[in-house]
């Protein structure tokens, strides 16, 4: 391998066969879940950010879509079988100790299950907007919590 200018910038090729390697972020995958009008977060169990909040959440599988990951994730994490029913954005996250992602959150509706600390989960709880813990481990989790709190109080920058 050896590094080339390719496709607009350094990347490494191999000289013998002609593979190009593409450094590409990881796709994850989640879900903003309220019910009463209380926001679904889960306690992490494992690093990074172990002992904060964040919202159901974890990497899509090979053989998985976004959505199918993200409603895995919620009923691995929490015990809550789910539906998509919109999606909430797209956030590129660089300051991750595992590198680079792409992380899609979806609104979904809880439909069945029992709410249990499961999988990487140290804990799960549903939040109002006034009682939303400090300690949220991810900016997607942050700005897509500030995005429900906009819809709740539409008065709030």
């Amino acid at each position: 391998m050896e590094d080339r200018f390719l496709f607009g910038r350094m990347r490494r090729k191999c000289l013998n066969c002609g593979f190009v390697f593409f450094r590409d972020p990881k796709v994850a995958a989640g879900v903003l879940a309220e019910q009463a009008g209380k926001v679904l977060l889960v306690k992490r169990l494992y690093d990074p950010h172990m002992g904060e909040w964040a919202l159901p959440a974890g990497f899509v599988e090979i053989d998985e879509g976004p959505i199918a990951a993200a409603l895995r994730e919620l009923t691995e994490e929490t015990g809550l079988i789910g539906r998509v029913t919109g999606i909430v954005g797209t956030y590129h996250i660089r300051s991750d100790p595992r590198g680079s992602i792409v992380t899609i959150l979806y609104y979904a509706q809880i439909v069945d299950g029992e709410l249990k600390a499961g999988d990487d989960a140290a804990e799960v709880r549903l939040f109002a907007p006034e009682e939303l813990p400090e300690n949220l481990a991810f900016a997607s989790t942050r700005q897509a919590l500030h995005r429900w709190l906009k819809s709740k109080k539409p008065g709030l920058k």
